[in-house]
């Protein structure tokens, strides 16, 4: 192996026993299925006759509706939290094979860590309830288990993650990157090497047959980060793959700019969340007077008294200039709980039948829209 050659250990050298993980890899989580379910219209409509967080779940989900019905709007969709580990994988992949998202800000380890993790043919198990405790953290690092709250995963084969992710950026030229840009790489790489493992199902991989662009704008915090520190420690300063944040932004922006009108379908906050209101604000930096977002909702169980940005309501980013108010719904729910139910309502109700998708990635690849 040369010495230029990026390597990275795949051995947890934390993990003390060599017992078989099998006792703690019972149960694999099962990606829930919305197409299956036409029930959940009944039940969504019936929540806008009730009361409290289920009314405002009911009208998220018809402003969701809205913007699909609205042919002139572009959806986007972030991604905080570990989504993709609690079961919402296929209901991700079917927006985007129906037409109802055309673009999506994520974080990195729901891109990386989880749906391409999946990919690769790994799983995300359910531990026992007792693990949730965290009594026993301890002997699953001695077994080389991840815990996510109440669901575990194999550090051995996440490592196999971390490696193929170097990989990739090993076979790319060496030049700046946007994650759009390398994620579309990893879509690449599952389709020249079978496509998704597994179930057969895949975000990364859905989203490249579909020209439906991912952005991280956090992406070295999730296995990818692991692949570029093994380039640059081979590099050093010598030509490398590297990921352009900046190129991120602006790509984004790009689209804010060349369709004005957009909805956000916000699930939890951070990143993702800011990143996305903000292209309203960097296109005015460029000299575009980009319209507000027309329709937004958010799913967060964040509190809005902490100040924080994943808390802060869709109102207070009006004051900013980033979100229209006629079409914004906040829902105070854990994500696993209504993204089903919103998603499922829209596409039950055929609001995507008439759509047709943005293919976004064809766009970002013409001449930007520079300086107004």
């Amino acid at each position: 192996m040369s010495q230029n050659e990026p390597t990275l250990n795949t051995k947890p050298l934390k993990a003390t026993s060599g017992e078989d993980k099998s006792k703690y890899f019972k149960q694999t989580v099962e990606h829930i299925d919305i197409t299956k379910m036409p029930g959940i219209v009944d039940i969504v409509q019936s929540f806008g006759r009730l009361a409290f967080s289920s009314r405002d779940l009911h009208r998220a989900a018809e402003i969701y509706e809205r913007m699909l019905r609205d042919k002139e709007c572009g959806v986007i969709l972030t991604l905080a939290g570990s989504m993709i580990s609690a079961g919402m994988k296929k209901v991700i992949v079917d927006m985007i094979r129906n037409n109802m998202v055309d673009a999506i800000v994520s974080t990195g380890a729901n891109m990386v860590d989880q749906d391409f993790f999946e990919a690769l043919g790994f799983k995300h198990w359910i531990a026992d309830e007792e693990l949730k405790s965290g009594l026993y953290d301890g002997e699953l690092r001695d077994h080389a288990i991840d815990r996510i709250y109440d669901t575990l995963i194999s550090e051995d084969e996440l490592r196999v993650c971390d490696e193929t992710t170097g990989k990739i950026f090993d076979s790319l030229e060496a030049r700046p990157y946007s994650s759009r840009e390398m994620l579309r790489e990893f879509g690449r790489y599952l389709d020249e090497n079978g496509g998704p493992k597994g179930d057969g199902n895949s975000i990364i991989y859905e989203a490249y047959k579909k020209d439906v662009p991912i952005f991280c704008p956090a992406f070295s915090d999730c296995s990818a980060g692991f692949g570029l520190v093994a380039i640059h420690a081979a590099k050093g300063d010598g030509p490398k793959v590297t990921w352009d944040g900046g190129k991120d932004f602006y790509e984004l922006t790009q689209l804010k700019i060349r369709n004005s009108e957009t909805g956000l379908f916000m699930i939890g906050g951070g990143v993702p969340k800011n990143f996305t209101q903000d292209i309203v604000v960097a296109a005015e930096v460029l000299g575009h007077d980009a319209p507000m977002h027309k329709y937004a909702i958010q799913v967060t169980v964040a509190d809005v008294r902490d100040g924080a940005l994943s808390s802060s309501t869709l109102k207070e980013a009006s004051s900013w200039g980033k979100v229209d108010t006629v079409y914004e719904q906040m829902v105070y729910s854990e994500a696993t709980l209504a993204m089903p139910l919103i998603v499922g309502y829209a596409y039950h109700r055929g609001a995507h039948k008439a759509r047709t998708g943005k293919r976004w990635s064809t766009l970002l690849e013409q001449q930007p829209a520079g300086a107004a």
